[in-house]
């Protein structure tokens, strides 16, 4: 038998590992998709409508931080080009049996859509300066929508992040975030931070794109 080259032999054993690590960090998609619903059957158990001007540009599941499992899903509202105005972006997300882990919001605000309690969060934002690890959930999203063929209109935006935990254990959370970009508002995340010169405007602000978020999607056992 004919050995096989040392550098061919050294390509086959990555490819494997390549294969080993990519089954080991992708687990399959467990939430179906018809048109503008997102069902899925547990963890929890949900039913969640979009209205008709967002898209769905697709999902992913990976390992966060060798911690937990996370599957994202995303609905975007965009021209021809691709440029986001807002978008929905849906996460399922659950710590891994090998760990204790807990999640502990401490948001002191909770908001009820369709019987589900969710800790409502919501920031300025900008995609300038320091983005955070590029493993993060949210540079996986960003890297996502932009191999779709996605990107914001500009860099200033605002996201409403809503959480709902599964049960009482913590260790399983649905997140739904809603972003609207901030170009038409001629605001940046700095002017509705605190000492921004808009910063008194935030609460109103802020308010108006939560009730957007809630009038765009609909929660519901399935």
């Amino acid at each position: 038998m004919k050995r096989l080259p040392a550098l061919l032999i050294t390509v086959a054993a990555a490819l494997s590992l390549s294969l080993l690590a990519s089954a080991q960090t992708d687990p399959p998609i467990r939430r179906t998709i018809s048109g503008q619903v997102i069902t899925s059957k547990d963890t929890p158990a949900v039913r969640l409508e979009f209205d008709k001007a967002f898209k769905y540009a697709g999902g992913q599941t990976f390992v966060l931080y060798n911690v937990a499992i996370a599957e994202q899903h995303f609905y975007v509202d965009a021209d021809k080009d691709g440029r986001m105005k807002r978008f929905f972006w849906i996460q399922f997300e659950g710590y891994l049996p090998a760990n204790t882990h807990t999640y502990n919001y401490k948001s002191p605000k909770i908001v009820n859509a369709g019987g589900f309690d969710f800790f409502a969060d919501v920031y300025p934002r900008s995609l300038k300066g320091d983005l955070g690890r590029p493993d993060s959930d949210g540079n996986r999203a960003r890297a996502f929508l932009s191999a779709k063929g996605f990107k914001m209109i500009g860099t200033e935006f605002m996201s409403q992040r809503l959480v709902h935990m599964v049960d009482q254990t913590n260790r399983n959370e649905l997140m739904i975030i809603y972003i609207e970009d901030l170009s038409d508002t001629g605001l940046t995340a700095a002017d509705l931070n605190e000492g921004g010169t808009a910063r008194a405007r935030w609460p109103e602000i802020s308010q108006g794109l939560l009730d957007r978020a809630l009038k765009n999607m609909k929660v519901s056992k399935p």
